[in-house]
């Protein structure tokens, strides 16, 4: 029980300050022009990522991630009946983080919206929501992204993620950093895929992280448009990708990558 608490306790803060520092970055973005260009906001979400696993490994296993935790327990990295308490501590992190952001911002928000001429709740409007949850399609965007191909997108930047999580923390890849400076890396992992994936997707690559935002975006006034379509692009495309994405990687490592890698343990031995 006291194991449940801890690992409860742990993914709710973590997650929470993921949420909360990262969507404040993409705010102040917004809003005050605070970082220029996707490279800076990367950065911001790869220090926060570091920074939350250093605060919360000793309680959890800091996977902040609904997508990560299904592939631990796949690839039976972590018992399946731990899988109910991550997954509730990273939604309840994830919302209290949103929550708080739209509290510091809310006025500000407010403000910008009016002087864009925007009314919350239309289609124009996804250029303040966005800062809670994610969107392939934007008002005034360039990209072109189909469903389809956003789908792809969540399933690849989650992919590379869990596998970089295992290549660089399991014990049979002798050439992962020390421990210490494992959350580093994982970072610096975040900070590249948010650098090629957030312009197709805005990069959520997590369930919690993108869909609790999207409920206070709800609860606040941008109706219909707090999701990015009215053809379930929120599940598909922000929850079952990346969950498809994580469990891919874990099978990926633990089928064909950790043999080979024992492999070679033994040959070198």
């Amino acid at each position: 029980m006291t194991d449940n608490k801890n690992a409860f306790l742990g993914e709710m803060i973590g997650t929470f300050m993921l949420v909360f520092f990262g969507c404040s970055t993409v705010a102040a973005t917004v809003l005050f022009g605070t970082l220029v260009g996707q490279f800076q906001i990367a950065v911001c979400w790869g220090i926060t990522i570091t920074l939350s696993i250093y605060m919360t490994r000793q309680i959890c296993n800091a996977h902040f991630n609904p997508a990560v935790s299904v592939a631990m327990v796949c690839s039976g990295r972590m018992k399946a009946n731990k899988l109910p308490v991550y997954i509730c501590g990273q939604a309840l992190g994830a919302f209290l983080g949103a929550l708080l952001v739209y509290a510091l911002f809310s006025p500000s928000i407010a403000a910008f919206e009016q002087s864009s001429g925007i009314v919350r709740g239309t289609f124009e409007s996804v250029a303040t929501a966005k800062m809670f949850g994610e969107y392939y399609a934007q008002p005034g965007g360039t990209a072109v992204v189909s469903m389809g191909l956003a789908c792809a997108a969540e399933l690849v930047g989650t992919f590379i993620l869990v596998f970089a999580i295992f290549s660089l923390t399991e014990g049979c890849n002798v050439g992962r950093p020390d421990s210490n400076l494992g959350p580093v890396y994982i970072g610096f992992t975040v900070t590249i895929i948010q650098c090629i994936i957030a312009p197709l997707t805005q990069a959520g690559l997590n369930p919690a992280r993108d869909f609790m935002p999207r409920l206070v975006a709800l609860m606040f006034g941008w109706g219909a448009w707090s999701f990015p379509d009215a053809a379930g692009g929120a599940f598909w495309v922000y929850i079952f990708a990346p969950v498809i994405g994580g469990l891919l990687a874990a099978l990926a490592f633990t089928k064909v990558v950790e043999p080979g890698m024992k492999r070679a343990g033994s040959a070198n031995a």
